[in-house]
């Protein structure tokens, strides 16, 4: 008789470990957001009714067409459709995206039971597209959900999200974390978190979870052709979230420190200019006038590679790093002048009293010489005189030498450079005649430097950096 030989053990295929209790416990804390907002009558945005000659035959079609569309002065109410979540029970605190409840007249936060509760804007910031909303949490028990470490979140890390898309009600999507620190030009301070968890319109303003069941994101804008998900989200990570929570909270608005200075990215012919090993911080175009460093502390031409114990390995990092601080708070910068590392000390202004001052405010300087023209690296340059001025615009307080013209396929037209810009320094020295750009230039070649790094004013006086090959 022969013996039965066993089937071999075939493993189990199975999917990923279910999260239908860990969605269970959240999904009581998420809302949905509904809004409304008068829209006005119907008429205000009607087509006017046609100037129809007497006798007309076509009066009557018209006076009953534009009666119909016209005559009630009933306003319309749009309603539109977003998500938040509870972050504190007690006091009925609601968080969701600016954008969510922007010129809303009403807002109501409905819960995954059924209930409603009408809720009142405690605070906004646009910057950041966070609001903060409260109900009141007598009128039902409330349940809410805490923030996570958004940084300590990795790539491939699982992640949840439960909101509002279409419309629908709560629903629940899986996905992993796919990138970090994501700059997609929505904002200044853009750090956000990329999954490919299904976010879809109507999802803006929820949570996006850990494993654990923290909050590490706010979801907040996906690209899509259609405006369905095609598995690229995008999130505010918590990290930068709680700060402006906290100050919406307390006092209603954002108050963010302010250095008053306009920087732009250290690139490879930059950081050679200035002789960095490196391309990284963020170099100072401009100091604006009466701000908290306008007194030399920090100059044009100036990189900022520290700020308050805390790198600054590329421009987009300082302005979240600023906006961080405290305001008055007296901090270190970590400075490269003229090839040296310098620390300064600067009190830091509020950022939202400045807006106005920062968007006024023109470069200072001195005036020009009236000597003659110039030909250097393919552009010609003249005095900045009052003919000059008049002939392209060019405000008072703009001084350098005038750019006259910039030939075709030179290194300068390539980088942009532009008739009627002003050169205000090269290689962080002012520069006021002609003959002091030709000698400048030639006195950078002897020193065997190969980029020439210029410092450029617009005709209304806004600054920029530019580096021209010289070989």
């Amino acid at each position: 008789m022969l013996a039965q030989t066993a089937a071999p053990a075939v493993a189990q295929q199975t999917g990923p470990a279910s999260v239908a209790d860990l969605a269970e416990g959240l999904l009581e804390a998420v809302v949905n957001i509904s809004t409304s907002q008068n829209a006005g009558a119907p008429g205000q945005d009607a087509v006017p009714m046609p100037q129809l000659p007497e006798g007309s035959p076509f009066q009557d079609f018209f006076d009953e067409f534009f009666k119909d569309r016209g005559g009630s002065t009933v306003p319309r109410r749009v309603q539109s459709l977003g998500s938040g979540f509870v972050i504190d029970a007690e006091q009925g605190i609601i968080i969701t995206n600016n954008h969510v409840i922007a010129d809303a007249d009403e807002i109501e936060a409905n819960f995954s039971d059924g209930s409603k509760l009408k809720a009142e804007l405690v605070g906004r910031d646009t910057k950041t597209d966070i609001a903060v909303l409260k109900v009141d949490p007598t009128k039902k028990r409330l349940k809410a959900v805490p923030f996570g470490d958004s940084g300590a979140i990795r790539i491939g890390d699982w992640v949840m999200a439960i909101g509002n898309p279409f419309g629908l009600g709560g629903t629940v999507t899986v996905g992993i974390v796919s990138a970090r620190n994501r700059d997609i030009n929505s904002g200044p301070y853009d750090d956000f978190i990329q999954t490919d968890a299904a976010i879809n319109r109507g999802n803006s303003g929820g949570p996006l979870f850990n494993m654990n069941g923290e909050v590490i994101g706010i979801n907040t804008a996906i690209i899509s052709p259609s405006g369905g998900s095609i598995g690229i989200g995008f999130s505010i990570p918590s990290d930068l979230a709680v700060s402006v929570i906290s100050q919406l909270r307390e006092f209603g608005e954002t108050r963010r420190g302010w250095l008053g200075v306009r920087i732009q990215p250290v690139t490879d012919d930059i950081a050679e200019s200035l002789g960095m090993a490196t391309a990284e911080g963020a170099l100072v175009a401009g100091v604006i006038k009466g701000g908290p460093v306008d007194n030399g502390i920090i100059q044009a031409g100036d990189v900022i590679i520290r700020f308050d114990g805390r790198a600054v390995k590329e421009m987009r990092d300082l302005p979240r790093i600023v906006a961080d601080s405290p305001v008055g708070k007296e901090v270190d910068v970590v400075i490269v002048r003229k090839g040296e590392e310098q620390v300064v000390k600067v009190t830091l202004g509020r950022l939202e009293d400045s807006e106005e001052l920062a968007e006024n405010e023109a470069a200072e300087g001195e005036e020009g010489e009236a000597v003659a023209t110039a030909a250097v690296l393919g552009m010609t340059v003249g005095a900045l005189d009052d003919a000059a001025r008049e002939r392209f615009g060019i405000v008072p307080d703009v001084s350098g030498v005038v750019i006259m013209e910039v030939a075709p396929n030179s290194a300068a037209a390539e980088k942009g450079i532009a008739a009627g810009e002003v050169i205000t320094e090269i290689a962080q020295e002012s520069v006021s005649s002609p003959q002091q750009v030709v000698d400048r230039i030639a006195a950078l070649k002897e020193q065997g430097r190969r980029n020439a790094l210029l410092m450029l004013s617009s005709k209304t006086g806004e600054l920029r950096f530019v580096t021209l090959r010289m070989d």
